[in-house]
C-alpha cells in the first residue's frame, strides 16, 4: 500500500466520524420538544439534596437522663462459716460432701475422742476424791467446833480445821472445773453445722489426723448474697446506702435488682478503691463466686440530651449537625452530665450526654448513623 492510498483511507474515516456525530445531534434536536432550550452546563451541575429518613434525625427535647455508676465483681454469701477442729485427733467420720445441704446443729462428722474420754473419767474420779476429802474436812470442823464450845481444844485447832475445810472445798471446785473442760473436749469432738446452708468445701478426708483449728468443711448460706464491687475514690462521693441497681450475672438471662447495702469506711491498700456491697435477693441459680456487672442509679433529671454517638469530636470543640432551612449546619455545643436515656420507644437505654449550650429544644439534629456530612450540604426529610 502506497503512502497516498493510506492518506486517502484516513480522510475517509474522519469524514465518516463527522457524519455520524452530525446525525446524532440532529436526532437529539428532533426529539427535543418545540421551544425547549438545550441543557446548560450550570443546570447539569446542580447539587442533589441529601435524603434523610425519619430514623436519621432526632427532634431535640427534654428527656429523662439517668446518671449511673458501672460496677462489677464477684458474688459472696452474706453468711458463711468454716467448721474447724476444736480438738486434735483422727477424723473418724465425715458424712457430707460439696453441694450437700445442712441445718444448723446437724452432726456432720466425728473426731476420735478416746483420749478426751479418758481425761474426762480421770477428772470425774478426781472430783469424787475431792468430794470425799471435803466431807471429811467438814465433819472434822463440826467436831472441833463442838469441842471448842466445851473448851476441850484450843481456838487454834479450830482455825486449822476451818482452813482444811476451805482447802478441800477449793480442791473440789477445781476438780469439777476439770470435769467440765474434759466433757467439753469430748463434745467438741462431734462436728456440727453452725448455720443452715450448703457445703462449699470439704478439706479433710476420714482417717486423716487433724490439728487444733484445722479447717474441715465450709458452709455457705445462699439465701442472701452480696456483690463486692471496688469503686474508684472519685465515684464513691455520690454513692449512698439504699441506691438501686440492675445487675447481670453470668449464666442468668434476666437482670436482677440489687440495693447498696454497705459501703466500706476505708480504702484498700494499693488501689485506694472503696469496697461497696450490693445485696441481691436469693434466687435459684445464684452461686458464690459468680461474676456480675451492672449499674447503680445515682440520679435522674430531665435535660436536653442526645445519644453520645451524635456528638462529633473530630474538631477542637465538640459539635452536632442540625437540619435548618433545607441545609446541614454545624452547631458547636457544650457538654454537661453523662448517663443513659431511652430515645426511641421500645429501645433499650443508650449512652447519652447533656447539651448545655449551642442548641434549643425543637432543633432537628442528625444522628451519628448518617455518617460524615459537610456543613452546607443540601438535605431534606423524606418519608413519614
Amino acid at each position: 500500500m502506497t503512502r497516498r492510498t493510506s492518506l486517502i483511507l484516513l480522510l475517509v474515516v474522519v469524514a465518516a466520524m463527522l457524519a455520524s456525530g452530525w446525525y446524532w445531534r440532529s436526532q437529539q434536536a428532533g426529539n427535543r420538544p418545540a421551544g425547549a432550550a438545550a441543557p446548560s452546563a450550570a443546570a447539569s451541575a446542580a447539587p442533589v439534596a441529601l435524603d434523610l429518613a425519619p430514623g436519621d434525625v432526632l427532634s431535640l427535647g427534654r428527656i429523662e437522663l439517668q446518671r449511673t455508676l458501672a460496677v462489677s465483681g464477684g458474688l459472696k454469701a452474706v453468711n458463711s462459716a468454716m467448721v474447724k477442729a476444736k480438738v486434735a485427733g483422727e477424723l473418724q467420720q465425715l458424712s457430707v460432701r460439696e453441694g450437700d445441704s445442712v441445718r444448723a446443729g446437724q452432726v456432720i462428722g466425728q473426731i476420735d475422742a478416746q483420749d478426751n474420754q479418758s481425761r474426762l473419767r480421770q477428772a470425774q474420779e478426781s472430783a469424787l476424791a475431792a468430794k470425799a476429802q471435803l466431807d471429811i474436812a467438814e465433819r472434822s470442823l463440826a467436831n472441833n467446833q463442838a469441842l471448842v464450845d466445851q473448851n476441850f481444844i484450843s481456838r487454834t485447832a479450830l482455825d486449822t480445821s476451818i482452813a482444811n475445810a476451805n482447802a478441800a472445798r477449793a480442791t473440789l471446785r477445781s476438780s469439777q472445773a476439770a470435769v467440765e473442760l474434759a466433757a467439753k473436749a469430748v463434745g467438741d469432738a462431734v462436728l456440727k453445722a453452725p448455720i443452715n446452708g450448703v457445703i462449699a468445701q470439704r478439706l479433710v478426708q476420714p482417717g486423716e489426723r487433724v490439728a487444733l483449728d484445722a479447717r474441715i468443711v465450709e458452709v455457705v448460706d445462699l439465701s442472701r448474697l452480696e456483690l463486692e464491687a471496688a469503686v474508684a475514690p472519685e465515684d464513691v462521693v455520690e454513692l449512698r446506702v439504699g441506691q438501686t441497681a440492675l445487675l447481670h450475672v453470668d449464666g442468668l438471662a434476666a437482670a436482677l435488682p440489687a440495693t447498696v447495702a454497705r459501703i466500706n469506711p476505708s480504702t484498700q491498700a494499693g488501689t485506694r478503691a472503696v469496697m461497696a456491697y450490693l445485696s441481691l435477693p436469693g434466687q435459684s441459680g445464684l452461686r458464690q463466686g459468680l461474676f456480675a456487672n451492672g449499674r447503680i442509679e445515682l440520679a435522674r433529671a430531665a435535660v436536653l440530651a442526645v445519644p453520645l454517638t451524635m456528638v462529633r469530636v473530630d474538631q477542637p470543640q465538640p459539635y452536632v449537625l442540625a437540619l435548618e432551612a433545607g441545609r446541614v449546619v454545624q452547631r458547636t455545643v457544650a457538654l454537661g452530665q453523662r448517663g443513659e436515656a431511652v430515645f426511641d420507644t421500645g429501645s433499650p437505654a443508650t449512652s447519652a450526654v447533656e447539651l448545655t449550650r449551642g442548641v434549643r429544644a425543637g432543633d432537628t439534629l442528625l444522628r451519628g448513623g448518617v455518617g460524615a456530612v459537610r456543613a452546607g450540604t443540601a438535605a431534606r426529610l423524606v418519608g413519614r
